[in-house]
């Protein structure tokens, strides 16, 4: 595979089976994709029947999609860092089954917002919940890297700055499943400009410093509705928020981020073709 080559898609429903979100993937022009592999608002789901699993395969395989360009997202309802031990358990539990049904079906990496403190214990002990919870689901898995999303800070979640993301990295074990994903929104929203080239040099310098390329497993590309440094997560189309398209040319355009989903959760389902084809154009200027 061509080290260089950008794959733009978005998060596509998975409604009547997870093989559609493959199939929704290819309407609209995406050559990567997201996905739940469950009801994201349910803690548990029934296991994968073999015959899904073979329906999901086949359906990636028809449309081009290798595991280097799905990336599946975890239920919302989970929170590793959880003050409480009653709820810090079902999260693992659910966290656990997740990583499980992205093994099964052949996808390498797992996406999921690190967790909160819910304003109970510190921001340290919750990140040293998070970070042992990861260890305990590579423990009992194989395959699939657990990949930490960039939140926007908002309330009392974790993980909105690169500190917090290469603090947990620290202490996980094995540092070969353990990734990043970087949503555009919810670091500008954390404080992060990435309106100029400039900005983005900047940015992305110190993400390296901090964290590192070599732990980039994905990215969100959403704009922001509300201004830097907000800790407000409201996504906008590419290029009518305060972000503005420049710095999606800058991701296009850029070896540093080839190779991995950029996936689009923009608010409009219907601008994603759109979308992905302007961010194909500016990959190949």
């Amino acid at each position: 595979m061509n080290n260089n080559i950008k794959f733009f898609g978005a998060h596509t429903s998975a409604s009547g089976g997870v093989e559609n979100a493959a199939k929704n993937a290819v309407a609209i022009g995406a050559t990567a994709f997201a996905l739940f592999t469950k009801n994201q608002r349910q803690w548990s789901a029934p296991a994968l029947t073999a015959k899904q699993i073979d329906v999901f395969k086949a359906a990636c395989e028809e449309g081009g999609f290798s595991p280097a360009q799905i990336l599946p997202h975890d239920s919302y309802l989970i929170n590793l860092g959880h003050p409480d031990a009653e709820g810090l358990q079902k999260s693992r539990d659910s966290f656990f089954e997740e990583m499980e049904r992205c093994e099964r079906l052949g996808l390498d990496r797992l996406n999921f917002h690190p967790g909160s403190h819910l304003k109970r214990i510190t921001s340290l002990q919750s990140l040293d919940r998070i970070a042992e919870s990861i260890n305990m689901a590579l423990e009992r898995s194989s395959g699939v890297t657990a990949v930490l999303e960039n939140t926007a800070g908002q309330g009392s979640n974790l993980g909105f700055a690169f500190e917090q993301l290469a603090y947990i990295i620290e202490r996980v074990d094995d540092k070969s499943r353990v990734g990043v994903c970087i949503d555009t929104c919810h670091a500008f929203a954390a404080g992060y400009d990435l309106r100029t080239k400039e900005a983005c040099d900047k940015t992305f310098e110190e993400f390296d410093r901090i964290i590192g390329f070599e732990y980039l497993r994905g990215m969100h590309l959403n704009d922001a509705m509300r201004p830097l440094g907000s800790h407000i997560d409201r996504h906008a189309p590419l290029g009518d928020g305060e972000i503005g398209w420049e710095c999606f040319r800058y991701i296009a355009t850029d070896d540093r981020f080839a190779g991995i989903p950029l996936i689009l959760e923009t608010p409009d389902e219907a601008r994603w073709a759109e979308e992905i084809a302007t961010l194909k154009k500016f990959a190949n200027q």
